[in-house]
């Protein structure tokens, strides 16, 4: 995450909890305990921000400067509900589009997809608090902006959005090589929700034995994957295709 977006010391990460800044995750120094940091902890755990206990090192890993134990990341957005959006998007006339990513840990390959999502009019982006790539100044830059314009939606468990959207009548579709059904031939014209997969491991197996249906996109050289931004835009613009016949 960019230098701009690092908050630390106990009272500066207070103070801008305080302020409303949107914060994406804290460290905390294993074992510091302190009132004024408990405070900071409770009003970070009611505003479901991700809170990481770490040794000392990867703090001063993080600044140089006296952290006191406590380390925050400012987010350049606010998070979106995903109970809103699913509920807003399903009272439109038209089918909403949603993307689910499992774990992309590159911050261009995450500003790519998000711009080619609002190109293709994806009404949110999901995304797990743990283990994904962050959400900063570089995500911003790559996004071409386009990360103002799309809601993104973080949850606790990825697998518990994907009941949520099922429960609510969106059909969930994993891009996975390791099937023989070709995108082109799954019926995307209904609430659908697309889960794209981590640059090396693709969508992990256990969210993978969730979805409705699983689709791969034809490969015709020697090379046997595509990088996780271009797949997904083939995905999100057979869905556009889809949907203009």
């Amino acid at each position: 995450m960019s230098k701009e977006h690092i908050i630390f010391g106990i009272y500066p990460v207070l103070e801008a909890v305080k302020s409303g800044i949107t914060i994406d995750k804290v460290f905390i120094q294993k074992g510091l305990r302190n009132t004024t940091l408990d405070t900071i902890l409770n009003d970070l755990e009611q505003k479901n921000v991700t809170i990481n206990h770490v040794p000392i090192e990867k703090l001063d890993k993080l600044t140089r400067s006296n952290h006191q134990g406590v380390v925050a990341f400012s987010s350049p957005i606010t998070f979106h509900s995903l109970e809103d959006i699913v509920e807003t998007a399903l009272s439109n006339d038209k089918a909403p589009l949603f993307l689910i990513l499992d774990q992309i840990s590159d911050v261009r390959n995450f500003g790519a997809i998000i711009r080619t999502a609002e190109c293709t009019h994806v009404d949110a982006i999901i995304i797990q608090k743990k283990g994904g790539a962050p959400v900063s100044g570089d995500t911003v830059k790559t996004s071409a902006g386009a990360i103002f314009k799309v809601p993104i939606c973080k949850v606790d468990h990825i697998k518990d959005a994907i009941f949520y959207l099922q429960g609510s009548g969106v059909k969930v579709v994993a891009a996975t090589e390791k099937t023989p059904n070709s995108i082109y031939d799954v019926d995307l014209n209904n609430p659908i929700a697309i889960i794209m997969g981590s640059e090396g491991k693709g969508v992990s197996k256990s969210v993978l034995n969730l979805a409705d249906e699983k689709a791969s996109l034809p490969l015709l050289g020697e090379i046997n994957s595509l990088n996780v931004s271009v797949a997904c835009g083939a995905f999100l613009y057979e869905v556009v295709r889809q949907r203009q016949n």
